[in-house]
């Protein structure tokens, strides 16, 4: 199966439709509650894992990777993928191939960044709703569930759970008209860490050489 990088495979499945909603004031609060406090860190050092489950409840994947965050810069790493922002540019990488392809940041809302994960991204993709609220690994989560307005995408339902007592994300369920599944768990969450700078750059020096596909 080929590499599969968490943000790359969200934006494949969101996209904005700029509609009004009439949705969950429950669900909302709770949502809203995730993105402001998201906004007051400065940064953010997240560990998570990601399972593919294909038709007939077959696991075909699973991977773990980390992600450094600072304002609108991030950094996702995982099984042998790096995507890279500086919000002025991106670089993908690829190691198995040693191949990196620089992009201009697309600046528009259409575009799902590791930091609008964590914060509003919801409002004009989908209908939302809090479905239930549950216990797991000791933690209370508030599990809500959103619907695409865009219904030509491939995917038709989004379960986002909430850790009650912290107020972030600990999971994102995808599921897929060709009935597959992906599950994006963060196992870890560390705010206002000290983060270098260079992390949100790509420099070729590091991999000796790597090809450059340069798409600007």
């Amino acid at each position: 199966m080929k590499q599969i990088f968490l943000f790359g495979l969200l934006i494949g499945g969101f996209a904005l439709s700029g509609m009004a909603q009439q949705n969950d004031p429950k669900a909302k609060t709770i949502l809203d509650g995730v993105s402001k406090k998201f906004k007051t860190l400065n940064t953010v050092v997240a560990n998570f894992s990601l399972k593919v489950d294909g038709a007939n409840n077959k696991v075909t994947d699973s991977k773990k990777g980390q992600v450094w965050m600072k304002g609108n810069k991030y950094k996702v790493a995982m099984d042998g993928q790096e995507l890279i922002s500086d919000n002025k540019t991106s670089w993908t990488y690829t190691k198995e191939s040693n191949e990196v392809t620089i992009n201009n940041v697309d600046q528009s809302n259409a575009t799902l960044t590791p930091a609008k994960l964590f914060t509003n991204f919801y409002d004009k993709d989908y209908l939302y709703r809090l479905a239930d609220e549950t216990t797991e690994k000791g933690k209370s989560l508030q599990n809500i569930e959103m619907t695409p307005t865009d219904k030509s995408k491939p995917t038709f339902k989004v379960v986002v759970s909430v850790d009650k007592k912290t107020q972030t994300i600990y999971r994102v369920k995808t599921f897929n008209k060709d009935g597959n599944r992906f599950t994006y768990e963060i196992t870890s969450f560390t705010p206002n860490v000290p983060v270098n700078e260079g992390l949100f750059t790509f420099d070729p020096k590091k991999y000796p050489g790597v090809e450059v596909v340069d798409l600007r």
